[in-house]
């Protein structure tokens, strides 16, 4: 039987990583996930399950009849959507003989890569699903496609314009639902094919501005090429949102173990790394958090059809 969770601890982990070096680190991974620095954060978790209610039916106004009219009667009804946190941990193995070469400033490179892998794995699993817990909702991809909220790049033949701003483009599948659109993320490839689209009187839809807070813009709208890998399929090509409509809180902050004598291992029980064999000591790192899309109704599109999101592809999915 694989064992995860054999290890043996010191109990002097501050000295290790000092408290604002922890804190730091809190504030830097949502600026490292697209999805938490664009979601609505709400407020710490509790407990492992959160509810966030949300309207299922809105109130109606009538005219009176006359001067003796009788008035009616409307009402509002709610529902409650779960946001359940789950665990995101890692590992991070270091050679003593690293540790013990003062030149080399081993903290300084530990700490970014953590905070890219945190931001990565968790917009991997919102966007596409990939390692998503089961409690979570379903990837914004997946949603889109299956609300026909798809567009393909070769939509209205080729013309970029069309396919993104007209009706019946990104946009709109998001603005026809009652949303506006407020964040993009693409993939690098579509710089090029935007830079040349122009509207009827000749202004550039694409800005590029590196001395703006907004490097990237589309048609007024904040536009990210994240690096940090999740948006590297070239069949995928850019996701357009109303992404406050997104939300997450977190039951439990990045919290560190320092390991010096643990076994290390992989799903099948084989051992990777033997710490105290080896040589060597492993950072911890651990956080919980969870996720929702809450979608009230709305007087604009019932609400089982309404979604906050849309995708531009590059593989002939699309709802046109």
């Amino acid at each position: 039987m694989a064992k995860y969770d054999e290890i043996i601890t010191r109990t002097n982990v501050s000295s290790l990583i000092p408290v604002e070096t922890s804190n730091e680190i809190i504030r830097e991974v949502p600026q490292n996930s697209f999805v938490m620095r664009y979601a609505t954060k709400l407020r710490n978790m509790a407990a492992k399950e959160s509810v966030l209610q949300v309207n299922t039916a809105l109130p109606y106004a009538y005219f009176v009849n006359g001067d003796t009219g009788l008035k009616q009667t409307t009402s509002m009804e709610w529902e409650g959507v779960k946001v359940t946190a789950e665990e995101i941990a890692a590992i991070v193995p270091i050679s003593e003989s690293v540790l013990d070469d003062a030149a080399v400033p081993i903290w300084d490179q530990v700490r970014p890569a953590l905070i890219t892998a945190i931001g990565k794995v968790i917009d991997e699993a919102v966007i596409y699903g990939i390692g998503k817990p089961a409690s979570w909702p379903a990837a914004i991809w997946d949603e889109a496609v299956s609300k026909r909220h798809a567009v393909d790049i070769s939509a209205n033949g080729g013309d970029m314009y069309a396919t993104l701003l007209e009706s019946g483009g990104l946009y709109s599948m998001v603005e026809e639902d009652g949303y506006a659109v407020n964040g993009l993320i693409s993939h690098l490839s579509m710089r090029a094919k935007l830079r040349g689209v122009r509207t009827d009187l000749g202004q550039p839809i694409f800005i590029e501005d590196m001395r703006s807070a907004v490097n990237y813009s589309l048609l007024g709208v904040p536009m990210e090429f994240p690096d940090n890998g999740i948006m590297s399929d070239p069949t995928k090509l850019m996701i357009a949102g109303a992404w406050s409509k997104l939300v997450y809180s977190i039951r439990q902050d990045i919290t560190w173990k320092f390991l010096d004598q643990s076994v290390i291992s992989d799903a099948d029980g084989k051992i990777i790394f033997n710490l105290a064999q080896q040589d060597m000591v492993a950072l911890r790192v651990t956080m919980r958090l969870g996720f929702a899309v809450p979608n009230p109704v709305s007087y604009i599109k019932p609400r089982e059809k309404r979604y906050p999101f849309a995708v531009l592809t590059a593989n002939g999915t699309s709802s046109k």
